[in-house]
C-alpha cells in the first residue's frame, strides 16, 4: 500500500478535525491533497505529533484529533504511547506510517524492519484499540472504525518505502502556524 492511498481514503472525513503531522513526506502527501487551515504539519520536530496531538485532545475535548505518524518518529518517542494511554482521549485517532525507514532523512531501517511491533506496543502500553494494516480496503475498514468508536485509537499502515520526489511545501512555518492557532480559536 502506499501511504498517498490510505491519505485520500480519510481525507473527506478530516475537513473539521484538528489534523497535526510529522514532518517530511506524511506533511508533503497531505498537503499535495489540498490544504486546509486545521492541518498543522510539524516541521523539525521528529516524534512530537503524538505528544502535540494528546495536548490538543486534552485542551479541545469537543473536537476530534487526528495524528499522523509514522515509525520512524514514533520511534523517537516511544514513551508518549504510555502517557497516551494513561490519558486514553476519547477524542484521538493515532495514525502511524510505518514503512519501516526513516524515508525522509535518507531512508535507513528503523526497528519496524527488524521486526518491532508498534500497534502491539501500544496494546502493551495501554492503548485499546490498536491494529496493524497492509491493504487498501483494511486500512478503510480500520479508518472507518476508529471514526465510529469514541476511543483512543491507532493504525499502524503497513506503506511502501516511497514518497513524493520533494518534500518541500509552499506554505511556510510560521504561517502554517498562525493560520492553524486562529483556526483553533474560532473553533
Amino acid at each position: 500500500m502506499q501511504r498517498i492511498e490510505a491519505l485520500r481514503i480519510l481525507y473527506p472525513d478530516i475537513e473539521n478535525d484538528i489534523v497535526v503531522t510529522i514532518m517530511g513526506a506524511v506533511a508533503a502527501e497531505l498537503y499535495s491533497l489540498g490544504h486546509r487551515k486545521n492541518f498543522f504539519y510539524l516541521q523539525h520536530a521528529m516524534g512530537l505529533a503524538s505528544s502535540m496531538g494528546l495536548g490538543l485532545a486534552l485542551s479541545k475535548p469537543d473536537k476530534r484529533v487526528i495524528v499522523m505518524d509514522g515509525d520512524g518518529s514514533l520511534l523517537m518517542n516511544l514513551g508518549a504511547l504510555s502517557t497516551l494511554a494513561w490519558y486514553a482521549p476519547k477524542n484521538l485517532i493515532h495514525v502511524v506510517f510505518d514503512n519501516q525507514s526513516l524515508l525522509s532523512v535518507g531512508g535507513f531501517p528503523t526497528a519496524t524492519a527488524a521486526g518491532s511491533d508498534l500497534a502491539g506496543i501500544a496494546q502493551k502500553s495501554g492503548y485499546r484499540e490498536a491494529a496493524t494494516v497492509r491493504s487498501v480496503e483494511d486500512f478503510a475498514r480500520a479508518w472507518r472504525a476508529a471514526r465510529e468508536r469514541l476511543e483512543l485509537s491507532m493504525i499502524v499502515a503497513k506503506v511502501e518505502a516511497a514518497g513524493p520526489k520533494s518534500f518541500l511545501m509552499d506554505l511556510p512555518l510560521l504561517e502554517n502556524r498562525f493560520q492553524f492557532q486562529r483556526w483553533l480559536k474560532e473553533e
